[in-house]
């Protein structure tokens, strides 16, 4: 049985870490605000993607600060930081590395030799994913899935931690290519980048067409962020909010029992269980965020629709009557019973 004294410095260490997480926290959003002006959801989204372990697509019209906000996001985490530009030509080797055979100049001997790709990094930006076809885009999955990749029978594991961030336009636009289902659950979030309010696109204008130059300073490690994962696992959840999260997930399936008849009507496949692993995770995350010790029903309600978006694939019912995700989901949250919080 443990002592008094060691339940106290256990608890003195747990606050500690629970102070370092906050301070780290501001002190990004404080870094990244000076660069970036607005899109304070979507910044939090990022956050809480990065300090649950999980991957982050960032969905925009080109202009809209995408790859800038990633990368203002990397400085500041101190991380190594990577960045591909996905293209129609771009080939699965591009990205994970490939063996080369080099001689040796002594004896004269060959041998293969692994030349680690860009996917080697603790963030990696891919920069306008869905511009290069699905066998590309396939390149990453082993990589966000279990942070290693394999070349040519040979397993390797990639730094911890590992995030990725990517950037997407709009599928409409010529010259994208839609991403694989497979690929899409594998990221926590997509986040949607809006239009700026007026008076935020003026302080854009003003910051970037004069001569101000802001430095980025990291202000954390990798070892630091693993602690902070770690510690969002830690938060609890009342187990009526987890069976919420579930009941939500399940409502989204058009076979299950439970869901509505929107549901039935436009949807052709709901979300799997991993949506809700993901939706209490993000929840747990911006609960320790916002400096509580515990998960809310705001928590859950806050961070479904960017867990569930990219989930729910629609039919041409929904098509035709112009429902899109968001709408399912908004009716989603009104149609299953709110919890009671313990």
């Amino acid at each position: 049985m443990a002592s008094f004294a060691g339940l106290n410095q256990d608890a003195a260490q747990l606050q500690q870490r629970i102070e370092r997480f906050h301070g780290v926290r501001e002190e990004i959003l404080k870094q990244v605000r000076d660069v970036i002006v607005g899109q304070e959801d979507v910044l939090d989204q990022i956050l809480i993607a990065l300090f649950v372990g999980g991957h982050c697509l960032l969905t925009g019209m080109p202009g809209t600060a995408k790859t800038l906000m990633v990368r203002t996001i990397a400085d500041a985490l101190g991380l190594q930081f990577r960045r591909i530009q996905f293209t129609p030509d771009l080939m699965p080797s591009d990205i994970t590395g490939t063996d080369i055979i080099e001689e040796d100049l002594t004896t004269g001997h060959r041998k293969w030799t692994f030349v680690e790709g860009p996917i080697f990094g603790n963030i990696l930006l891919a920069d306008e994913i869905n511009r290069t076809p699905p066998k590309t885009q396939s390149a990453l999955l082993e990589a966000m899935q279990e942070q290693s990749c394999t070349v040519r029978g040979n397993h390797y594991r990639l730094p911890a931690p590992f995030f990725v961030l990517a950037t997407q336009n709009p599928i409409e636009l010529e010259g994208t290519y839609p991403l694989p289902e497979a690929q899409l659950d594998r990221f926590l979030f997509n986040s949607i980048l809006g239009d700026l309010s007026a008076e935020d696109e003026m302080k854009v204008v003003d910051r970037t067409t004069a001569t101000r130059v802001t430095k980025v300073v990291a202000v954390t490690s990798a070892e630091a962020m693993l602690d902070f994962q770690q510690l969002v696992r830690m938060v609890p959840i009342a187990e009526t909010l987890a069976r919420y999260v579930v009941d939500l997930v399940r409502s989204t399936r058009p076979k299950s029992e439970n869901a509505p008849d929107f549901v039935i009507k436009y949807v052709n496949y709901g979300a799997s269980v991993r949506a809700a692993q993901f939706i209490v995770l993000a929840a747990k995350a911006r609960a320790l965020s916002h400096k509580r010790y515990h998960v809310t029903y705001d928590d859950i309600t806050s961070v479904v629709a960017p867990v569930l978006r990219h989930r729910i694939l629609l039919n041409f019912h929904a098509e035709s009557d112009r429902i899109d995700t968001d709408q399912i989901i908004t009716r989603l949250i009104a149609q299953v019973p709110r919890p009671k919080e313990s």
